[in-house]
């Protein structure tokens, strides 16, 4: 564990090499893969680093924004296949069930947490490592990544409610496309077809990022209760208009009266 300006950043390993990096800073909590030279390919370590950083941010309601990104050129090639081929020798038994259930349960949680979540893909996502960046709330990429289904490349059958994480942004061609007829998207295409919230070069992206995570970071409290609220009002399944008016008046209401009369004032809080 180090101190640094991001604050505190603890590294996990697995057989001596780091695996993951986390950091709680400023109302935003950052996890980076950290497994580069396998194309940050997650492990059944990993796996429970992540599903560890999750833990952390469900019961810390200070945080207000999560960070996903990794080390090194590329964002994720999927789950790593020393564990895919120990389960293909089986892949019915209690064993492969379980190491797959870990790799999918994983980026489950990081699209099950209470607060925005933002992938940052460069490089490419592949398979369970796209899974991952769709897990989240916002993906950004680099214009140049390299989007891709993946496993029929591998001659297997997608996992991990791939199509349902495709449908929820693309159309159904576009869909069938990536999982069926083994297509991919560059960023700027991702981003153009709504996949990807933005496709961002490089040397901004960090700048970017900031920028999206600093309001939310600022007032946890608040952001939490609106992605409960968008969780409940756009489901799916998604609710009447009349409905979602019910779902947000009471939360309105609780933000109204922690604001306060004075704060309405043009000349600030203090003002009579």
């Amino acid at each position: 564990m180090t101190e640094n300006g991001l604050g505190t950043e603890t590294a996990e390993k697995v057989d001596g090499a780091p695996a993951t990096l986390t950091s709680f800073n400023g109302g935003v909590a950052r996890l980076t893969l950290d497994n580069p030279r396998r194309k940050n390919a997650i492990t059944l370590h990993m796996a429970a680093a992540i599903v560890r950083f999750c833990d952390r941010v469900e019961e810390d309601d200070t945080i207000g924004a999560v960070v996903v990104d990794a080390r090194g050129s590329y964002f994720c090639s999927g789950a790593d296949t020393r564990d895919l081929a120990s389960s293909s020798s089986d892949p019915a038994s209690p064993d492969a069930v379980a190491r797959t259930s870990a790799i999918y349960g994983a980026f489950v949680r990081v699209g099950s947490l209470p607060v925005p979540t933002i992938a940052v893909v460069s490089g490419g996502a592949v398979g369970a490592g796209l899974n991952l960046a769709m897990a989240a709330d916002i993906m950004v990429v680099t214009p140049d990544a390299q989007l891709e289904s993946g496993f029929l490349a591998r001659s297997i059958h997608p996992g991990g409610g791939h199509l349902s994480l495709l449908g929820r942004s693309l159309r159904w061609a576009d869909t069938i496309a990536l999982a069926a007829c083994g297509q991919s998207l560059t960023g700027a295409e991702a981003a153009a077809k709504g996949l990807a919230y933005a496709a961002v070069e490089a040397s901004e992206i960090s700048q970017f990022v900031d920028a999206l995570v600093r309001t939310a970071a600022a007032d946890p409290q608040l952001t939490r209760r609106v992605k409960a609220s968008a969780r409940l009002e756009l489901g799916p399944p998604a609710v009447s208009w009349s409905s979602a008016v019910e779902i947000e008046r009471g939360v309105q209401m609780w933000s109204m009266s922690r604001k306060g009369n004075a704060a309405w004032s043009s000349r600030g809080p203090s003002a009579s």
